[in-house]
């Protein structure tokens, strides 16, 4: 359970019950960091139209790429809901989700191509405190994905290290999207 419950359907505002339809709908149950948030609804919109826009935005990398260099930096972080969500979201992409198991030898799986494992390097790097970001990282990505391919991924990472960071210190867990169906109620009894 997270360190704030969840704000159950039944005392939260009408907006926020309908964008919890809404949520659910779209990915089978009411994400627990969205229910959490909504104790404070003007930022929990203000971050449903943020991950909304720049979901939106992001269109220049390969889904690939950007999706690995997301979940290496949940991983990193230790962020189980992150990691659980992102399996999820990999594999509605389409994505090969086996490869995952080898995220810490990514350097010499043949499960990543020679762009994953630079957009992996560059979210290790991004993710270091202080950022371990280099010259020639950044001369390689742009390289490979040009200018606005840099920026996509060093903003897919910042927001996916805000991301985890907020739900690990909230103590927000798994919640099962990984498994192809989420089972868990953000505000059962016990969760």
């Amino acid at each position: 359970m997270s360190r704030i419950p969840p704000v159950p359907p039944a005392q939260a505002p009408v907006l926020v019950r309908w964008a919890y339809k809404a949520a659910a709908r779209m990915v089978g149950e009411v994400p627990e960091p969205f229910a959490v948030s909504a104790h404070h609804p003007k930022l929990l919109f203000a971050s449903l139209i943020h991950e909304f826009a720049a979901g939106k935005a992001s269109s220049t990398l390969p889904t690939s790429v950007r999706e690995i260099a997301v979940y290496r930096t949940a991983w990193t972080l230790g962020c189980s809901w992150c990691v659980d969500f992102g399996v999820m979201m990999q594999r509605l992409d389409g994505l090969d989700i086996d490869r995952l198991r080898d995220i810490d030898d990514y350097r010499t799986s043949p499960a990543f191509t020679e762009d994953e494992r630079a957009a992996i390097a560059y979210a290790d790097a991004v993710t270091a405190t202080p950022s371990a970001a280099t010259d020639e990282q950044v001369a390689d990505l742009e390289a490979r994905f040009g200018r606005a391919g840099v920026i996509e991924l060093t903003y897919q990472i910042g927001l996916e290290n805000m991301r985890a960071r907020i739900n690990s210190s909230l103590g927000i867990a798994e919640q099962g999207f990984s498994s192809g169906a989420a089972c868990r109620v953000p505000w059962e009894a016990g969760a």
